[in-house]
């Protein structure tokens, strides 16, 4: 008898190894080097993991694990629905840093604006956790670093830097725990997705990488950013509607909370391309430090902005140079229409067969218990007053105060028709095309700027409707 079981024990164990050579795993759990992933920096894993996903969605779903303590280097991966992407503590995916392998647009049609590495489209149940790091390698994929940033390779219609993550009409999407790091283009790219939560991630890149931002949600609904800890050269969170997605329809229903955020551009950005709408949107309880711009919106299409609150924010920003989107404006809203087209990108920036545009309107905006320290004051406008509309400003404090050595004075208009920048002292409020303001307990201090900088609490001209 004990033979026997002796005998049944080791056949037992024979058909579990032959499974796991196989690439079968433990019940739900599809460990990627059971499907040949090794630990390496320099060997493409990319067929290993996509046997180990595609796998686990085949049967039903599961968790796809990459061990603890290892780094997996790999091309471009699609994801499927019913998968969780784990990443167990110290665990690495590193983008494979050869361009010639991206070859998948981030934007369709239009290839000039990077391609994609981790994406998926049509799914369901998609998720990434854990406490590992997926790794964008973006340095390899710029050109020579210069004092404030990195230059770019140059380009024509086609440019292989890699979007981290790309997901296109997704519904049930949960990213939560992981640290994202080193995006070469856009990181976290949502769209026209459906119920989706980030929450508790670190979404690290390296501040001067342009183009590299945060998170993007492009003809978004009902999606949940809590608890991040975001630095990006580029925008950190940004809601626009992208014209090569316009099937989908408006960005709207967002809700940002408990996120601290960090950039060279603009830290929160609400366009600037926008051929349809966004509306219904709240941030709430953020920090924004050392930014170029803290909270930006910025309409240059013929899409409209309405119903969106900002309350309960600290926002600090700096000067950088124009290499960046921002002239250290703690709060920014304005409406003009973007310059008529004359480069690579211009086919994709106007409704089709146009060369310019026009701009949508901005109303019924709220600024909530809003302290700033900042260079500058915030700029408030548009092309005509009836563009920018119902503002209200509710204990907001502006801070000023000279801490960079770049010189201040001037207000960012780009990209818009004319003029980009707007040289003027530097005002708590400076407003140039607006009605139906109302400001409620609002103050300037001016203490600290020296008085030849300074040029008033408030700058208005071309405006109606202001209540303060």
């Amino acid at each position: 008898m004990k033979t026997k079981v002796l005998f049944n024990s080791l056949i037992i164990f024979a058909l579990g190894f032959l499974c796991s050579c196989n690439g079968e795993t433990n019940g739900s759990d599809y460990n990627i080097m059971s499907f040949g992933a090794v630990d390496s920096e320099d060997i493409d894993n990319a067929d290993a993991i996509q046997d180990a996903i595609d796998a686990c969605s085949e049967n039903g779903g599961g968790s796809v694990i990459f061990p603890a303590g290892k780094t997996f280097m790999s091309g471009p991966l699609h994801l499927r629905s019913n998968v969780d992407l784990h990443f167990e503590p110290g665990s690495r995916l590193l983008a494979n840093p050869d361009e010639s392998i991206y070859h998948e647009s981030a934007f369709g049609e239009n290839e000039g604006e990077g391609m994609m590495w981790l994406s998926g489209k049509d799914l369901e149940n998609v998720s990434i956790t854990g406490t590992g790091t997926i790794d964008g390698n973006g340095v390899a994929f710029m050109g020579a670093e210069l004092d404030d940033s990195y230059e770019l390779k140059p380009v024509t219609t086609f440019d292989p830097r890699p979007h981290v993550l790309t997901l296109i009409n997704c519904k049930k999407i949960n990213i939560s725990d992981i640290t994202i790091t080193g995006s070469a283009y856009w990181t976290v790219h949502l769209v026209g997705c459906y119920d989706a939560a980030i929450s508790d991630i670190s979404l690290l890149n390296n501040l001067k990488i342009r183009n590299g931002d945060g998170i993007d949600l492009d003809h978004s609904k009902k999606i949940r950013i809590t608890g991040c800890f975001i630095e990006s050269g580029d925008d950190c969170i940004c809601l626009k509607n992208r014209r090569e997605y316009e099937e989908y329809g408006p960005c709207r229903d967002i809700v940002v909370t408990n996120c601290i955020m960090t950039s060279r551009s603009c830290a929160i950005k609400i366009g600037s391309e926008n051929m349809d709408s966004i509306d219904h949107v709240l941030f709430d309880n953020c920090i924004i430090r050392n930014s170029n711009r803290g909270i930006g919106i910025q309409n240059r299409d013929e899409g409209t902005v309405s119903d969106v609150t900002f309350a309960n924010m600290s926002v600090e920003c700096l000067l950088h140079s124009d290499v960046w989107w921002g002239k250290a404006e703690p709060i920014y809203v304005t409406s003009y229409r973007r310059a008529p087209g004359n480069h690579k990108d211009a086919g994709w920036r106007f409704p089709k067969g146009a060369r310019e545009g026009s701009c949508g309107v901005v109303s019924r905006i709220n600024f909530i218990n809003v302290s700033c320290l900042s260079e500058n004051g915030c700029f408030i406008g548009g092309e005509t007053p009836e563009k920018v509309t119902d503002l209200t400003f509710r204990n907001v404090d502006i801070r000023l105060k000279k801490i960079t050595t770049w010189p201040g004075g001037v207000y960012d208009k780009r990209p818009c028709d004319g003029e980009g920048f707007v040289n003027a002292p530097v005002y708590g409020f400076y407003i140039d095309g607006a009605s139906d303001l109302t400001f409620t307990d609002c103050r300037i201090y001016s203490s600290d700027m020296d008085a030849s900088q300074f040029g008033g609490d408030y700058k208005i001209t071309n405006a109606f409707g202001i209540k303060k």
